[in-house]
């Protein structure tokens, strides 16, 4: 099942359907991040989207090690 989750940008309101079980986790986060009752602007979007780029380079870092300790251990 779909949900649908607004933003505004700009002044626009930009609407996106999302599985639900999706949803409540993408809602969360975008509180963290934005206004998501007022209007946001192109820079808190810019810097919400290095932040987040950020941690997913820090998880892959983190999975890559992981990776290497497990195969260590198997060899």
């Amino acid at each position: 099942m779909k949900k649908k989750i607004s933003l505004r940008i700009n002044s626009t309101p930009f609407n996106i359907d999302v599985e639900e079980e999706f949803a409540a986790y993408l809602q969360q986060a975008m509180q963290d991040d934005f206004n998501v009752e007022g209007n946001n602007d192109v820079k808190i979007v810019l810097q919400a989207y290095v932040r987040k780029s950020y941690e997913l380079y820090e998880n892959e870092k983190r999975i890559k090690q992981m990776n290497l300790a497990i195969s260590k251990r198997i060899d």
